[in-house]
């Protein structure tokens, strides 16, 4: 009921296409990032790291556009174009801010320009974690072939070196809706208080994913005929909206979970 009240459906359509919009800013600040470097591959990593967790069908086309994106060539970091990648991958930030502080039900008392430098933050933090994963599953096959060329017994586990990567890209994932949870929203709440709606979150996240892929499967004609040339936008924009409704729902809860605690803990009147 409070994720009704709380318009929890128009917030998770704010937080979707503030997320979705904000997702191309992001990897252009991260592939001008790994230019910088001097390599364009960790960009290209970093995006299949982004795209693990979403099903085939949504990140299949979405990844055909991100990459006809990166292919651009951009000269280096501190360009305007850039800077205003920056800003506006930001958004994004700001949305998921908006959403947990109408969730767990507190005012925000810290100035916006200060809350939007500290999602500027988040984002180089994000780009530079994200380029840093990159870097690892890069090197990873390289290393894998120098041990089996010195324990060829190792062959048998080349399966679990590729279940690996999703296994990264999920601990990315906990992790980004652990910091979320702790340190976008005002006040501050301790991990046993986050725990709830996270476990949640997550466990819905897959169950949705799996469900949507499924009917995506059996489905997909209805968007291209509905939506022509803007399916795959479309097909993103719904599953993003699906994500944010639950990672609302999960904040919601644990909300919901600490109002009843706090409750407990008053004391009660003495009985006439």
């Amino acid at each position: 009921m409070r994720f009704l009240q709380d318009d929890g459906w128009a917030i998770a359509s704010y937080i979707a296409l503030a997320i979705l919009t904000s997702l191309f800013p992001f990897l252009i600040f991260v592939t001008a990032l790994a230019g910088f470097f001097g390599t364009k591959r960790l960009a290209d990593e970093a995006v299949n790291l982004i795209l693990q967790t979403w099903p085939q069908q949504v990140a299949a086309p979405i990844a055909s556009e991100i990459h006809s994106v990166l292919t651009q060539t951009r000269s280096g970091v501190l360009t305007i174009g850039v800077i205003l990648a920056i800003y506006f991958s930001s958004s994004g930030v700001e949305a998921i801010r908006i959403g947990l502080n109408r969730a767990y039900g507190v005012i925000e008392m810290r100035a916006w320009w200060l809350l939007r430098l500290e999602s500027i933050a988040y984002v180089f933090v994000g780009a530079f974690s994200l380029l840093t994963l990159a870097l690892l599953v890069v090197f990873a096959p390289l290393i894998w072939s120098v041990l089996l060329h010195f324990a060829p017994n190792f062959e048998p586990l080349d399966r679990l070196v590729t279940f690996s990567r999703f296994s990264i890209a999920s601990m990315v994932l906990l992790l980004a809706l652990i910091l979320a949870h702790k340190f976008l929203p005002a006040g501050r709440r301790t991990f046993a208080e986050m725990a709830p709606g996270i476990l949640l979150t997550v466990g819905m996240w897959i169950a949705a994913s799996i469900a949507f892929g499924s009917y995506l499967a059996e489905f997909a004609r209805n968007y291209v005929t509905t939506y022509a040339g803007l399916a795959s936008v479309m097909i993103a924009l719904v599953f993003l909206y699906m994500i944010a409704a639950i990672f609302m729902f999960g904040g919601e809860l644990n909300a919901a979970i600490l109002r009843a605690k706090h409750a407990r803990a008053r004391p009660k009147p003495p009985a006439l």
